[in-house]
């Protein structure tokens, strides 16, 4: 048995290599029965985004899960909106829209600016068009 160790920083990600009677990598072969080699494998945790990364990701598409939030950023899709007219193009209290804009902001999805006492919203940059697009045409296929 054969370890194989990929450290990055003070992360380290160990897996070992197990070879059957007949000199084949058992724990490399899936149901298609490709042999995925230890150098595949350790390319691919190379190429890997760091754990915190990768967690900052989840939440970022958390904030994606809820139908609300997406029916305001497709509202926001058509240019910026005070609370008041998002809530009434989503028949929403603006209490509701007001909580729901908070979360998105902090999420960065939205942006704001002050007109004297109003607040508009807008979407942050385009890459929330392409997520929500690319959202959009996934589910539609």
């Amino acid at each position: 048995m054969t370890d194989i160790t990929k450290t990055e920083g003070n992360k380290e990600e160990i897996f070992n290599e197990n070879k059957d009677k007949n000199g084949m990598d058992s724990d490399r072969m899936c149901d298609c029965n490709r042999i995925h080699s230890s150098q595949d494998l350790v390319k691919m945790l190379a190429d890997m985004p760091p754990e915190e990364e990768l967690y900052d990701l989840a939440d970022f598409f958390k904030i994606f899960a809820d139908c609300t939030r997406i029916r305001i950023l497709c509202s926001l899709l058509y240019g910026e909106m005070c609370v008041s007219e998002i809530g009434e193009a989503l028949d929403m209290t603006q209490s509701a829209i007001s909580h729901q804009l908070r979360v998105l902001k902090q999420a960065k999805l939205v942006k704001n600016r002050r007109e004297g006492k109003t607040i508009y919203y807008s979407l942050s940059d385009g890459h929330i068009i392409s997520i929500l697009s690319q959202g959009l045409e996934h589910i539609e296929e």
